[in-house]
């Protein structure tokens, strides 16, 4: 029964890890019109103008050149949680040396220009399911998502919720058309608003939420943004507008429609190197239905092959990883799943002696099972400390009292000596930090929680699963 589940667990974590991690991923950003911009170009059938106007609430009343940019980098939602994690860890970059940095990452234009936002790029990136959507409505809807803003910035002008002052500049060109500056060109003010109240009519953006939201029908401002540090940069603020005439967001004078690469919400990157000593490959991917973004890697030598992946959903906290490898000796490799706080880590090995594969659980359950020239055998220990061991047909068990047979040729051991009994006829040992083991190899016996989830799986014709590091 043991041999069972570990065969059957290891089999689902590692396989959906693999399939996410070799889905067929397309080719990145591109700068032009998708296929039939002026309409609707998505699956399925469009979001209404309401649906829109729900969808946009959040940042309708921005400054035109940060909707523009927002609008832009939703359709990237994997490179907006890259760019809000990186900057949080170079917090200590600020002016020119921030700018320069951000230079050098491979992100979209639009994405570095939020680099000068911090407090805009970490909310597109902790509501990555409402970015995402944003994102693709902008893409397949273009006109009809800036028509949704403009309704909106004329609901809250009418309101008087919408006005000029010392931080932005309202201007309304036409009855259609209402403009939104900054009044000093060179510091940007983020509006801070409501959404259910400033419109004069309660919107709730699905898949949006804050912790900071104000709680009247005013507009709210932070500190200002000094843009003059980007203001040569090729993404900087500058490049960015809004033609409401048009209905597309402009970069530097071209109407901008971001990533064509999506496909009903998936989208990927992937690249591949050759050189004299083999092959590497590389991607990402992305699925804004289900929130989940994955990347994966590979290598392939005279020595072997190696390959190594990660999936995560930010929504439901849904978190795997996994390292494969094989070489003359055989395979081995080691994945961890976890969610709603629970963690399994598991590893395997397969060589001319046999099989072995370990899991263990946050919760405290434990289990191996091996096979090779000598037959088959498993243990495992729950969280409450139960024990069950297998080999060959015969069945063991240790709740507390000692070790009893429960299938097989009949056998019975009680206490101390049912342990040691047990033990020396390869049914399984206590756990510990060195010494030999039944599944071991000669190795360290239970490998740590933390050595597993860093994959310190053993290599070659041997040695084991490691011992406490």
């Amino acid at each position: 029964m043991i041999r069972t589940f570990l065969k059957q667990f290891l089999s689902t974590a590692l396989s959906f890890l693999l399939v996410f991690a070799a889905a067929p991923m397309e080719g990145g950003a591109q700068q032009s019109a998708p296929a039939g911009s002026a309409g609707y170009s998505g699956d399925g059938a469009p979001l209404s103008a309401n649906d829109l106007q729900q969808l946009v609430a959040p940042i309708a009343l921005y400054p035109d050149a940060l909707v523009a940019q927002v609008l832009g980098a939703a359709t990237f939602p994997d490179q907006v949680a890259a760019a809000s994690g990186w900057l949080q860890q170079n917090g200590n970059l600020s002016g020119k040396a921030l700018t320069q940095a951000v230079d050098a990452q491979p992100w979209d234009p639009s994405v570095k220009a939020l680099t000068q936002f911090p407090s805009v790029l970490d909310n597109l990136a902790k509501n990555l399911s409402w970015t995402s959507a944003l994102g693709e409505a902008y893409h397949t809807q273009a006109a009809d998502v800036m028509s949704a803003v403009q309704a909106l910035r004329a609901k809250a002008y009418a309101a008087g919720n919408l006005k000029s002052g010392s931080q932005i500049t309202v201007v309304q060109q036409s009855p259609q058309v209402i403009v939104v500056q900054p009044t000093n060109p060179q510091v940007v003010y983020v509006p801070q608003y409501n959404p259910a109240i400033v419109y004069g009519t309660p919107y709730v953006t699905p898949g949006y939420s804050t912790a900071a939201v104000v709680t009247t029908g005013l507009l709210a401002f932070g500190a200002g943004i000094a843009v003059a540090a980007a203001i040569n940069n090729s993404w900087g603020y500058s490049y960015w507008n809004c033609n409401w005439h048009g209905g597309a967001v402009v970069y530097g004078n071209t109407a901008y429609y971001g990533n064509n690469a999506w496909h009903g919400g998936v989208y990927g990157s992937s690249v591949t190197a050759y050189g004299p000593n083999g092959v590497a490959r590389a991607g990402t991917a992305y699925n804004s239905s289900t929130g989940t973004y994955a990347r994966g890697a590979s290598t392939t030598t005279a020595y072997g092959k190696q390959g190594v992946a990660q999936a995560y959903n930010p929504n439901t906290g849904a978190y795997g990883a996994t390292h494969q490898a094989s070489n003359a000796y055989g395979s081995y490799g080691s994945s961890v799943v976890s969610k709603n706080g629970q963690t399994a880590y598991t590893q395997h090995q397969t060589t001319a002696q046999g099989s072995v594969g370990t899991v263990q659980t946050s919760a405290g359950g434990k289990g191996v099972a091996a096979s090779g020239a000598y037959g088959n055998a498993a243990a495992g220990e729950t969280a409450n400390g139960n024990k069950y061991a297998a080999a060959n047909g015969n069945v063991y068990k240790n709740t507390g009292s000692g070790w009893n047979q429960t299938q097989g040729t009949s056998h019975n051991y009680s206490g101390a000596s049912a342990t040691n009994s047990a033990a020396s006829r390869g049914y399984g040992g206590q756990e510990r930090s060195s010494g030999s083991s039944a599944f071991g190899g000669g190795g360290g016996g239970w490998q740590s929680r933390a050595a597993s989830a860093r994959g310190a799986e053993s290599r070659g014709g041997g040695g084991g699963w490691g011992g406490r590091r």
